[in-house]
């Protein structure tokens, strides 16, 4: 059984156990969070070489190295930012009040989203926010191969990095960094998940509280209790598991959060992740700053597709220049249409999937906001994976397309989170949005 491209390699972790046990224990753990149901399930993990796997953090540590200085780059204030990325209004809070800090621990919480192209890894997005989907889910699938895949000795036929192990780690270099006691905050809401249950946030405060940090989720309405107390009771650190577009779709208050930053609460990601998170940031990085290196323009080149933000303007495809907005319309089918902020998929045009008079539509109306960038469409490259559906009995091999999603806290990897079509299909991919299936990824 081979794969498709020689980057996924040859070696293919073979299931452990019957479909019903593996699909009960898949279930099981990552019950009660949220998850949405998923009618095709794998069978293993992803297994790919170490040098496939550590390409993938060695290109995402140094790309965000390069977004972030890109970001910031981009104005000298937070204002001057909000007013060049033109942020809506909804954005326009929850910045600490020391901009130095605020900016320093802008990137403590990574995922890009790559898919392996026909010359290896293309970096399609960054995503870099607390709330990012990832880490609770690859804790979950790792717990249930570790399981299975253990020895007499506990030892597993594979490598991978924890993801709460990692961001136990970063939370104890930050404690010790800031002079404060590790009490960490992790800050969200059930209702964001759409269960009643704290479980999504009760498995990471658990982990923690198991290995040596003081931890506690709290809701926007009890986060006073994080700083309203005795100096030694307070929570001077936490995790912002939260975005302001889903907060604001469900009315919940931010009002909480702000006042937390404002007494010393120092929740990460911070809100200029924002600019780092922004398709915008990646426009301006692809067509290229003045300050970066021969070698930064190489690392670029290599892995992120041509994107460029969307205006009436000229720019470069290769070695010609052209009329962008005029460009993108007659590319249609060779380009992606995305919007500078958004999630799960929701704001992201296929070209080749999109009529003619819709695409060219899309794109003039993009372009007179100057908020959305084009992207050079990826062919994603498939992997052998054993798959269990509701209506086999038996564990099967097909080909799967994923997107890979490494985890970087604190600069450190912390695990590789995947998701694709379980039944082989291709197109935007996004578990919450598109009913996707997901995965960890292992090195072999």
């Amino acid at each position: 059984m081979t794969t498709t491209h020689p980057w996924f390699g040859t070696h293919h972790l073979p299931p452990a156990a019957p479909a019903d046990t593996i699909r009960d224990l898949l279930r099981t753990g990552i019950r009660d969070t949220g998850w949405p149901y998923q009618p095709f399930l794998p069978a293993a993990p992803i297994a790919i070489p170490r040098a496939s796997y550590a390409e993938l953090f060695r290109a995402t540590a140094a790309l965000l190295d390069l977004i972030r200085r890109t970001a910031l780059e981009s104005a000298p204030t937070t204002a001057d930012r909000l007013a060049a990325y033109r942020m809506p209004e909804s954005e326009h809070q929850l910045f600490l009040p020391d901009q130095f800090l605020e900016e320093r621990y802008a990137d403590c919480v990574t995922r890009p989203d790559i898919v392996i192209g026909p010359d290896g890894p293309q970096f399609l997005e960054f995503n870099v926010s607390g709330a990012l989907g990832g880490p609770v889910e690859t804790h979950c699938r790792l717990e249930v191969w570790r399981t299975l895949y253990s020895d007499d000795g506990g030892r597993v036929p594979f490598d991978t990095t924890s993801p709460f192990a990692t961001r136990a780690d970063m939370f104890r270099h930050l404690s010790q960094e800031l002079g404060v006691k590790p009490r960490i905050a992790i800050v969200g809401s059930t209702r964001d998940q759409g269960v009643t249950s704290t479980r999504y946030f009760d498995i990471e405060v658990d982990y923690f509280t198991a290995h040596g940090l003081t931890a506690r989720f709290f809701e926007p309405e009890d986060l006073h209790e994080a700083w309203d107390c005795p100096p030694h009771l307070r929570y001077p650190l936490g995790l912002r598991n939260f975005t302001i577009p889903d907060w604001q779709e469900l009315g919940i208050d931010t009002t909480p959060v702000q006042t937390a930053l404002d007494q010393g609460c120092l929740l990460v990601g911070t809100q200029t992740s924002t600019f780092l998170s922004s398709k915008l940031t990646m426009g301006l990085l692809s067509e290229g700053r003045p300050w970066m290196t021969a070698a930064e323009q190489a690392l670029v080149a290599r892995y992120l597709p041509w994107t460029r933000v969307l205006s009436d303007r000229k720019t470069t495809w290769g070695d010609r220049n052209v009329d962008l907005v005029p460009f993108a319309v007659e590319h249609k089918d060779t380009l992606v249409l995305k919007e500078g902020l958004g999630m799960s998929g929701k704001q992201v045009i296929l070209g080749h999937e999109t009529s003619e008079e819709d695409w060219e539509a899309a794109i003039h109306r993009a372009a007179t906001t100057a908020t959305s960038v084009v992207q050079k469409y990826v062919e994603p490259q498939t992997c052998t994976l054993s798959m269990i559906a509701d209506d086999t009995d038996e564990p099967y091999p097909t080909q799967v397309a994923p997107v890979l999603g490494p985890l970087l806290f604190g600069g450190r990897p912390a695990g590789l989170f995947t998701r694709f079509f379980g039944d082989g299909r291709r197109g935007i991919v996004s578990v919450m949005g598109t009913n996707s299936s997901d995965n960890c990824a292992v090195a072999i």
